[in-house]
């Protein structure tokens, strides 16, 4: 097993599956070097031949807490997003299924990864959540992944309550494939049962086929929806003081404006 911080990456499966895990526990935070670690992982492994899927899970008892705030304020947010929506569209992009396993909290950058991988095996504990509209700000890469992955009236409610939802819940709303006790060897067993068999060219060029649209789709709404938050967002009082309370561990003063 190879391991580089913040993530580890292995393969298993005779090179058949790679292995990715976050490996900040407990927080697991998406911040500019888990970022840049997940995208050289899989830039790294994209044309290993004979591969058939990534299992991306995490150490310890959460999945992700989410993005860094610090990195979210005024003076940095813009390349934070910037690498992280490079990242989301690598992993939209990847020719071969990502399957990830969910413990504990997965919210905010943390949910954006999952969303942007293929189906999501969680454990029963599990709470799945966009909570950036409780900071004065909105998530960019879910508001375009989360209508895919769920119908529009769930990713809405997601989006503007900030509210997480259990795993049970996720699941009847479609965003979670499976719950069950340990959710990576869910993932392993979907991996053996259903793709392990498959050729790795006849996979990529499916997933070519199905997410067509939704890779089209997802580059360009990324772009819409990042210059709505740097240009318009960010310049608002109520963003920067949602962050800047969360910092100060106070609660927000809104001006609505």
């Amino acid at each position: 097993m190879t391991q580089t911080s913040p993530l580890k990456v292995w393969l298993e499966r005779d090179g058949a599956l790679l292995r990715l895990r976050l490996n900040r526990p407990k927080a697991n935070i998406v911040d500019a070097a888990m970022i840049a670690a997940l995208q050289a992982a899989l830039d790294g492994h994209r044309a290993d031949q004979g591969l058939r899927a990534v299992l991306l899970d995490s150490e310890g008892p959460h999945f992700s807490f989410g993005a860094s705030v610090e990195e979210h304020v005024a003076s940095r947010c813009a390349a934070m997003l910037a690498a992280l929506h490079a990242l989301i569209v690598t992993m939209v992009e990847f020719p071969l299924p990502i399957l990830t396993a969910v413990r504990g909290q997965c919210l905010g950058g943390g949910l954006e990864v999952a969303l942007a991988g293929g189906p999501i095996f969680a454990a029963s504990d599990a709470q799945l959540g966009q909570p950036e509209m409780k900071l004065g700000v909105f998530a960019p890469a879910a508001s375009c992944l989360l209508p895919y992955r769920v119908n529009q009236c769930d990713a809405e409610d997601l989006l503007f309550s900030g509210r997480s939802v259990t795993a049970t819940e996720a699941q009847t709303m479609g965003l979670v494939q499976a719950v069950a006790d340990d959710p990576a060897s869910a993932a392993m067993a979907y991996f053996d049962a259903h793709l392990a068999d498959k050729s790795a060219a006849a996979l990529a060029l499916a997933l070519a086929a199905a997410r067509g649209a939704l890779r089209r789709d997802v580059k360009a709404r990324l772009r819409e929806v990042e210059a709505l938050y740097l240009e318009q967002l960010m310049k608002t009082h109520d963003a920067n003081e949602g962050l800047a309370a969360f910092l100060a561990r106070r609660a927000p003063q809104w001006q609505h404006a």
